[in-house]
């Protein structure tokens, strides 16, 4: 059975951190700081002054252990949907934790703060008193481009459900 028209969805995203680093070239980032630290430790070994190469093995740790946190903080997420009866909008943080927010559509607004220099520095979803930041994830232009999108999706909701 076809889903009613009432639950139809009008808007779907899933917003993400943004990471330009995969794993695998995270490895092959590593592989270099690590070689570069002992290329410059050599000397330093062969000279008698072994414990420098302690500390470049160090920041081959430092290295890894920013990374590996900025992939966990990766698993983060924004979910946002739209139906001509509901806009719900989950946010999952990095260790799970999960808040979920539903709204009516007839009377949700798009609050924004912009920044003449720097663009569109902030958006909320408000109804009612309630104000949920979305799309903290994007960049500037990226967020104002969401912003248009939902908007224009929050305009066919409030047309209300369209039955065939």
């Amino acid at each position: 059975m076809d889903d009613l028209a009432s639950e139809r969805r009008i808007f779907s995203a899933r917003l993400t951190p943004h990471r330009s680093l995969s794993q695998a070239n995270f490895r092959l980032l590593l592989v270099v700081v690590g070689l570069a630290g002992l290329f410059t430790a050599l000397p330093f070994i062969l000279m008698g002054a072994w414990p420098v190469a302690g500390f470049m093995g160090l920041d081959v740790l430092l290295v890894y252990v920013a990374f590996r946190a900025s992939f966990r903080d990766a698993r983060a997420y924004e979910d946002v949907t739209l139906t001509p009866l509901e806009l719900h909008l989950a946010k999952v943080s990095a260790k799970g934790a999960r808040a979920d927010w539903r709204f009516n559509p007839s009377w949700v607004r798009l609050e924004k703060e912009e920044d003449e220099e720097f663009g569109l520095q902030r958006l909320s979803v408000a109804s009612r008193g309630s104000h949920v930041e979305i799309a903290r994830y994007l960049a500037p232009d990226d967020k104002a481009r969401f912003a248009t999108d939902l908007s224009h999706a929050l305009a066919e909701a409030r047309r209300g459900p369209r039955y065939n």
